[in-house]
């Protein structure tokens, strides 16, 4: 929650490969009754050829299924032992605007060689997001941007003019799927998947922002799945204030995780020291206009982009490389770390989130308020810079959206398992016991007891009960839990290694290049 500006946070885009073109198969609206499902024509992808790639001919808008159409990206890895073959398994990575396409080329690197045996992977670009007629905005406009903690009323209408103003041109450089970008939208063109791949039940692995798109498939199409795995659970019930508050105490605790392993991890560049104090006397630092890029003296470094570094860094969770970033700037030494800008114009996130939640602060007064509440419940992390930037781009936006949070309303799907990090920087832990209680009779909860954004690959334990779930349908025992994995003591990785779901803005993490 990418190829734009990468300042300080600590962001890495996942495998961004090209795909070959292939012919498009065309569908019509799921249920039309008489119309035979088309199939995807397959064809080697240009850049890895163990992988096919093709395209599904949708309808921009479902209410209007013969109107104007987009092509559908899709990838296929197929099982590498036929003999073993269950089915397919769709994926998403997250975002919103994550490619499912180059998570699907990647994928052998991702899951298990039990999983790659028996499915064929099948990853999608959703409807505005890279090869599947992409959200553009311009570039001027996007490095344009004034600032998302507005210091009156004045400055609040100016933001609210901004995003308007942004949201008219990226929809002229985008077409209609601008309007019509939504998760539910993204839900019928999955099935209309599922059809055209002759599948009469699919199976679905969806990780953070893909989680949201797999309860809303279970909402919808929940005869048509034969195993759901939701990793790492966004909770689609949530108004502005909840939604903000839990993003804040979630990124305060995964700060003081990541204290609570210096103290004890002799390695830790900060070992021995009062990380906490250290760290916020950085922040009063670059508060005063201070604090710099070691590596380019002129460079003022921002206490936003200190606190989306760290964010971005508990993502992993890569504390070591965090704390010898840390040291550095205490210490004015260079540092690794990347704080050159980098720029591009694709923009899928507020299309998609914002036509997702009904979240709209009217005023200055209100947005003050929620800045001032989260300041008070992350003092070190001074809120979420994710929740934030996330609440602050639909600011001035149309109230109506296409698809209104919801508190979780599975009817008619086989058991489906959720999975979360206990400290999860990013879709906090109560987000999916939220989401499980909305869904008891249909999900089950096995709970990470370590950090980081993401289950999958954790421990053997954590992957192991995903993928027997997977392949036999055996569900772990709802409420299981797994051992924390202590991460790597030694700086084994940079900020910029680990992949990241897709970001909102500039400096926050997963924002893409």
């Amino acid at each position: 929650m990418r190829s734009s500006i990468r300042a300080l946070s600590g962001v890495a885009a996942a495998v961004a490969l090209a795909v070959g073109t292939a012919p498009s198969a065309s569908a019509e609206p799921p249920g039309a009754a008489g119309t035979p499902a088309p199939r995807v024509e397959w064809a080697p992808c240009e850049e890895l050829a163990e992988v096919e790639c093709g395209a599904l001919s949708l309808p921009i808008d479902w209410e209007r299924p013969r109107g104007e159409r987009f092509d559908l990206a899709v990838a296929r890895r197929k099982a590498t032992d036929p003999t073993k073959r269950v089915g397919v398994l769709v994926i998403n990575p997250g975002g919103p605007g994550g490619s499912g396409v180059s998570f699907a080329l990647g994928a052998n690197e991702y899951f298990s060689p039990a999983v790659l045996e028996r499915f064929d992977v099948v990853g999608f670009d959703p409807r505005g997001v890279a090869r599947s007629q992409p959200v553009k905005c311009s570039l001027d406009l996007l490095l344009d941007a004034p600032s998302t903690y507005p210091a009156d009323e004045a400055g609040f209408r100016e933001l609210a003019a901004y995003n308007r103003e942004l949201a008219a041109d990226c929809r002229e450089h985008s077409g209609p799927i601008y309007d019509h970008a939504d998760t539910l939208s993204v839900v019928k063109d999955i099935d209309a998947l599922r059809k055209a791949l002759g599948e009469r039940k699919i199976n679905y692995y969806g990780i953070s922002y893909g989680t949201l798109i797999g309860q809303q498939y279970a909402e919808e199409f929940g005869r048509d799945i034969r195993a759901m795995v939701l990793d790492s659970n966004m909770d689609h019930s949530l108004g502005v204030r909840r939604f903000n508050e839990t993003e804040a105490v979630a990124a305060e605790d995964s700060f003081h995780e990541f204290v609570k392993w210096c103290d004890r991890t002799p390695s830790c560049a900060l070992h021995g020291r009062d990380v906490a104090a250290v760290w916020d006397d950085l922040l009063a630092r670059a508060d005063r206009g201070e604090l710099t890029n070691p590596g380019n003296p002129g460079q003022v470094i921002t206490a936003r982009q200190l606190s989306g570094a760290a964010l971005g860094a508990f993502y992993g969770p890569d504390w070591a490389p965090l704390a010898q970033l840390v040291a550095d700037l205490v210490a004015g030494a260079p540092s690794a770390a990347a704080f050159a800008a980098e720029e591009t114009a694709e923009n899928p996130f507020a299309a998609v989130f914002c036509q997702d939640w009904a979240i709209r602060v009217k005023s200055h007064r209100e947005l003050s308020a929620l800045v001032e509440r989260n300041n008070r419940l992350a003092p070190h992390m001074r809120g979420s810079s994710l929740g934030h930037e996330a609440t602050a781009g639909c600011v001035g936006l149309p109230e109506k959206v296409n698809n209104p949070q919801h508190r979780l309303r599975i009817e008619d799907a086989p058991k489906i398992l959720m999975t979360n990090a206990l400290h999860d920087p990013s879709t906090p832990y109560e987000w999916a016991v939220n989401a499980h209680r909305q869904s008891r009779d249909t999900t089950v909860l096995l709970t990470y007891e370590g950090w980081g954004h993401g289950v999958y690959g954790r421990s053997d334990c954590t992957t192991g009960a995903m993928d027997e779930y997977l392949i036999t349908l055996k569900t772990p025992r709802d409420g299981a839990r797994c051992a924390a994995v202590e991460p790597p003591a030694e700086s084994v990785a940079s900020l910029d290694a680990t992949p990241r779901p897709v970001g909102p803005a500039p400096g926050v993490p997963g924002w893409e290049r």
